[in-house]
């Protein structure tokens, strides 16, 4: 068993996301007694004090089983439509396996915008919080029959990450056909090593991620690891395991083989937690060694420091900062639209107001708007930060 996982029972909040291929059978459908059998393992948890959300696959999966569609790749409206058959039958077999053991059920169908969007992402966290408090356990489920690819998750490993940072979960499992982290793709290289407890995702960590090795799984080992490094910034440890066997968490807590992820000694606040959990960053804005170092001590980003400004995006837009050796080393919110950062880019703020013909902001990125992606550049949250996530809520 892994040395940091232990009893699940250590954990306050755990979210369990569950891969399509683990409930739904191509042939006969649903896995009724292994969805029986994990929320045995759910009630369990739960009368041990634990709060458990769960992320699940299986909509469009079920719903192309009921509606007999055939395998293979769908057309959008295909997909959509699968989904909204689905989405009925999956709730209704959660709600029916969970009440064997006197619990309630709560859909929520969630998009990209909902969590993408500030106020959206803090009005759905607080639906998450009222359930949670009045004991009901959420089934949370990306919404599929409205989602084009433009304006979607595309997984579920990264949409349950961004639920365990909304719900300040301290676990997330993510159960899935296989049994962990290797360092290459077992079914690829017969000399893959299993990796037991991975401390910090580092750029090795990440060229280990395979791809998705199932047709009812569209997430492969890529999305786990971006799911990796969103939940564990945010102070969130994250386990990926099997859960081809029944009572799957019950099983992790008596020695099956599972990767653990070690939550970030210092995890960024609220608000930076939503920042950096972004999927889509309108654009880069390239920097140079000194502001590098700058940022890394937790100052501002200066016009003076960027070297190139890349993609188009609006004031507020989430861009993406990429460091002197070509990596994303942080996020922030822009403080100017792209042709006005290309415009400033490299001088002196001192020099905005001549350039601009209006005293701009001194800082292309604020501090308090900007979050540090790469572990090798972090540095500890500040007050700021905490009065930054007050402030919003209290707006929301």
């Amino acid at each position: 068993m892994s040395a940091g996982a232990k009893s699940l029972t250590r954990y306050k909040r755990i979210v369990i996301k569950i891969g399509s291929a683990l409930l739904v059978d191509r042939g006969s459908g649903l896995k009724k007694a292994w969805l029986d059998a994990i929320c045995d393992d759910i009630a369990a948890l739960r009368a041990r004090g634990v709060d458990v959300l769960v992320v699940s696959s299986g909509a469009i999966a079920l719903g192309r089983t009921v509606l007999d569609l055939p395998s293979g790749g769908l057309k959008l409206e295909e997909s959509q439509a699968a989904a909204a058959v689905g989405q009925i039958a999956l709730a209704r077999h959660w709600s029916e396996s969970l009440s064997r053991s006197s619990i309630v059920a709560g859909q929520i169908l969630l998009t990209l915008g909902d969590t993408e969007e500030r106020r959206r992402y803090l009005n759905a966290r607080a639906t998450l919080q009222q359930l949670l408090k009045i004991g009901a356990v959420p089934i949370i489920n990306e919404n599929d029959t409205v989602a084009t690819t433009e304006i979607r998750y595309g997984d579920n490993d990264r949409l349950a990450a961004r639920v365990a940072t909304m719900a300040g979960a301290d676990l997330l499992v993510l159960l899935s056909d296989i049994d962990g982290l290797y360092t290459a793709p077992p079914h690829l290289d017969p000399n893959a090593r299993f990796l037991d407890t991975i401390a910090e995702i580092t750029p090795e960590i990440e060229a280990m991620a395979g791809g998705a090795a199932s047709e009812l799984s569209r997430g492969g080992m890529r999305t786990k690891i971006d799911a990796g490094k969103m939940a564990t910034g945010a102070g969130c440890a994250m386990i990926i395991a099997s859960g081809k066997t029944d009572h799957p968490l019950k099983a992790i807590e008596t020695g099956a083989r599972h990767s653990w992820f070690a939550a970030a000694k210092t995890p960024v606040t609220a608000r930076k937690t939503w920042i950096a959990g972004q999927l889509q960053a309108a654009g880069e804005l390239h920097v140079d060694a000194g502001a590098q170092t700058a940022l890394k001590a937790g100052k501002s980003l200066l016009p003076a420091g960027v070297r190139q400004v890349v993609g188009q995006f609006s004031r507020g837009d989430t861009v993406s900062v990429i460091g002197v050796e070509g990596r994303e080393i942080a996020r922030g919110l822009a403080g100017y639209d792209a042709e006005e950062a290309r415009r400033i880019t490299g001088r002196k703020s001192s020099e905005i107001e001549d350039i601009l013909g209006y005293a701009g902001r001194a800082a292309m990125i604020h501090r308090d708007d900007l979050v540090m992606t790469d572990p090798a550049h972090k540095h500890d949250a500040t007050q700021a930060d905490n009065q930054a996530d007050k402030k919003d809520e209290a707006h929301a």
